[in-house]
């Protein structure tokens, strides 16, 4: 019995498949969760990319800035420091990428992961060092990041956001 890939690339399939390059680049917002993360994502915003641009949770304690009301102003920042509507930034968004680092706070991707809900936009968070501390610490970060986003990775290399972000034509 032919498996299902050789099936799928056989000729009567061919007609089948679409060969155009996708008309809409995709957009992808990085978020650092975390001060350790944040230089990864700085690293990685140095190269070139098609539809990612790279933020930093402005609050790390899980918290927004407090300058009056309450506004979604104060959640994130791009890496020059300039503050960013976390509802503005999703809207634009067809994948957004929250990057942690285990044991530090990920407290933000509550929010971050809820407006994405609302959004229909997809969620995934990468947590990084997870070889350099121990289960339990490993545990209390995917405590905080498992209900808000749709896939979790625990990569053995930092490399492996830059992997994925290729594999997503970031």
């Amino acid at each position: 019995m032919e498996s299902e890939s050789a099936r799928m690339a056989s000729a009567a399939e061919a007609k089948f498949r679409i060969d155009a390059p996708n008309s809409k680049p995709r957009a992808i917002k990085i978020i650092a969760l975390d001060p350790p993360s944040e230089q990864v994502v700085k690293q990685l915003a140095q190269s070139r990319w098609n539809g990612a641009t790279f933020f930093t949770a402005s609050a790390f304690a899980g918290k927004p800035r407090r300058t009056g009301p309450f506004s979604m102003d104060g959640w994130l920042s791009d890496l020059a420091g300039r503050t960013k509507n976390l509802i503005d930034e999703i809207d634009t968004a067809d994948h957004v990428l929250m990057v942690a680092t285990a044991g530090e706070n990920a407290e933000a991707a509550a929010i971050i992961g809820e407006a994405c809900h609302v959004k229909h936009v997809m969620t995934a968070a990468v947590v990084l060092g997870s070889g350099s501390k121990s289960e339990q610490t490993v545990s209390k970060t995917l405590a905080q990041l498992r209900p808000h986003v749709m896939m979790l990775v625990i990569p053995s290399a930092d490399e492996y956001v830059a992997d994925m972000l290729m594999a997503l034509h970031a």
